[in-house]
C-alpha cells in the first residue's frame, strides 16, 4: 500500500479545527431507514474546472452501472464558496461537496453530516487527517497533491551544456541563491535556448491568481508558524514577507512577458506556455499534468516533466522538498434526504473502492488516493503524480506543508492577489502589500469569530 506521511502537527490541527468544515445534523443520527425505499441521487458540486470532464464521465459510469443518477455542476475558477453558497439553500442542493480548512468549517458545519461510520473513513490510511470534532467526524480527505517549481528537463539540459552555465546539472540548484543566478542567465540566453522567457506568465486576472496568494503565500506563512511553533493565528507578522517577494520578482521579471501584462494572463495561459516549450519553468502542482498533455502542439515530453521545490532564500532550505498536502474533503450535506445522503456516500465509497471507479481515480483524475483500498500499483503513472511520489519517499527532505487551510477567508486571498496585481504594474509598493497582508489578515480573521 502506499504509505502516505502524516500530516505535520500544523496541518492535522488545521484539520482538527477544519472539523467544523462539516457540521453534524439530526440526519445524521438516523443512518437506519426512513422509510424511504427509494435509490436517492447525487448532486457533486466540482471544485477544480481542470477535472470537470473527468467527473462528468465518472457520473455516466456510475449512473449506468447502478441506475443511480449522478449530476456534476463545476464552480467556475475561484469561484467556488461563492458557488457553494448559492447552491446550498436551493431546494435541489449539493448532497456531495468539499471543504478545505478551519474556515471551511465554520462556514458549512451546519450542513455537513457524520462519517465515522462510512467504509469511506475506515479506508482511510492516516485518520487523523479527516476533519473530526469530538466523536464526529466530517470532512474525508480523497486526494494527497504536491505543487513546486515544474520544469522542463530537455530545456535545463541543453542550458547546462552552454559554455559559463552558472549550473551543471538540477542538483546544483538547492537554494533561492543558485536558482536565481541561474534564471537570469536563462533569460539573458532565451534566444539561444529557443524560449520566450525562463518562467511561464504569472496568471494574475483575479480568479486566476490561486498560485501567488494561496500556493506561494503558503511558504512565507509556512516558516513563520515553524518559527512560533503554532499551527494558526490571528495575527501574522508576515516575517518572510521578504522572501515571498524573491521568488515573485524571479517569476514576474524572467517571465515570457512583461509583468505589466500579467493582469489579462490565466492559469490556461501559463500552462500552455509550458506546453509548447515557451518557457523552461511554471509554479503549478501535479494536477497540471493533464493541463500540460492536453494542449495542442504540445511538445514537451513526459519524461522531461519534473519538479523542483519553490526556493525563496530561507536558511537551511537545501533541506527543503515540494509543498505536500490537502485542501479537498469530502463532506455530506446533512440536510439532503436519507436517501440522497446514502446514495451520495455509496458513490463515494464506489469510487475509491471499484475497479472502475480507483481507474478512475488513479488514470483520470490522477489522485494520489490515501486509501488502503489501492495498492502500490495503483498509484498515478503520469510524471507529476511519481514526483510527487518521489518527495514522499525522500527522508531527506522535509516536505513544507499545506498551511493555507488556515487562511482567513477568500476575500483576504483575492485582496492580497489584487496588491500583487499593482505591485507587478508598479502602482504599489512591496512595503504596502506587506501592509495589507498584515492588516487584512487580522480584519478577516477577527470578523470570522
Amino acid at each position: 500500500m502506499i504509505k502516505l506521511r502524516k500530516l505535520t502537527s500544523l496541518t492535522l490541527s488545521a484539520i482538527m479545527a477544519t472539523v467544523a468544515l462539516t457540521g453534524c445534523s439530526s440526519s445524521s443520527d438516523d443512518k437506519g431507514s426512513t422509510g424511504d425505499d427509494s435509490k436517492g441521487s447525487v448532486y457533486y458540486l466540482n471544485f477544480k474546472p481542470e477535472s470537470e470532464d473527468q467527473w462528468k464521465k465518472i457520473a455516466e459510469d456510475y449512473e449506468a452501472e447502478t441506475g443511480v443518477k449522478v449530476k456534476v455542476v463545476t464552480a467556475a475558477s475561484g469561484t467556488y464558496e461563492q458557488t457553494l453558497k448559492s447552491e446550498i439553500v436551493k431546494k435541489d442542493a449539493p448532497t456531495l461537496f468539499q471543504i478545505n480548512g478551519p474556515v471551511g468549517y465554520e462556514a458549512w458545519k451546519e450542513y455537513t453530516a457524520d462519517l465515522k461510520d462510512t467504509k469511506l473513513y475506515s479506508d482511510l490510511l492516516n485518520q487523523d487527517m479527516a476533519i473530526k470534532d469530538g466523536e464526529g467526524v466530517y470532512g474525508i480527505p480523497y486526494v494527497e497533491e504536491g505543487y513546486g517549481i515544474i520544469y522542463n528537463n530537455a530545456i535545463m539540459e541543453k542550458y547546462f551544456t552552454i559554455d559559463g552555465a552558472k549550473a551543471k546539472s538540477v542538483d546544483e540548484i538547492n537554494n533561492f541563491a543558485k536558482l536565481k543566478e541561474v534564471t537570469e542567465d536563462m533569460q539573458s540566453k532565451k534566444d539561444q535556448l529557443g524560449i520566450d522567457g525562463v518562467f511561464a506568465s504569472t496568471s494574475l486576472t483575479p480568479g486566476e491568481d490561486w498560485r501567488w496568494q494561496t500556493h506561494l503565500a503558503n511558504l512565507p506563512i509556512y516558516y513563520e508558524y515553524k518559527d512560533k511553533g503554532i499551527t494558526n493565528a490571528d495575527k501574522i507578522d508576515f516575517k518572510y514577507g521578504e522572501n515571498f517577494k524573491n521568488i515573485f520578482d524571479l517569476y514576474i521579471n524572467n517571465s515570457t512577458c512583461e509583468p505589466t501584462l500579467l493582469g489579462s494572463k490565466t492559469v490556461s495561459d501559463s500552462m500552455a506556455e509550458f506546453a509548447l516549450g515557451k518557457a523552461a519553468m511554471v509554479q503549478n502542482g501535479n494536477w497540471g499534468w493533464g493541463q500540460i498533455a492536453d494542449v495542442e502542439g504540445n511538445t514537451v515530453k513526459a519524461e522531461d516533466v519534473k519538479f523542483m521545490p519553490i526556493y525563496t532564500g530561507v536558511k537551511g532550505e537545501e533541506k527543503q522538498g515540494i509543498c505536500i498536502g490537502t485542501e479537498n474533503f469530502f463532506s455530506i450535506n446533512s440536510k439532503a434526504s436519507d436517501a440522497d445522503q446514502k446514495a451520495s456516500i455509496a458513490f463515494v465509497e464506489w469510487l475509491f473502492t471499484s475497479e472502475t471507479g480507483k481507474d478512475h481515480v488513479t488514470n483520470e483524475l490522477g489522485f494520489i488516493a490515501p486509501f488502503s483500498t489501492f495498492s502500490k500499483e495503483e498509484t498515478p503513472q503520469d510524471p507529476l503524480a511519481q514526483e510527487v511520489l518521489r518527495y514522499l519517499g525522500n527522508t531527506d527532505l522535509y516536505n513544507v506543508d499545506w498551511n493555507f487551510v488556515s487562511f482567513p477567508s477568500q476575500t483576504f486571498k483575492d485582496n492580497f492577489g489584487a496588491a500583487l496585481l499593482q505591485y507587478s504594474n508598479g502602482k504599489m509598493s512591496w512595503e504596502d502589500v506587506q501592509k495589507l497582508v498584515v492588516e487584512q489578515w487580522a480584519a478577516e480573521k477577527e470578523a470570522s469569530k
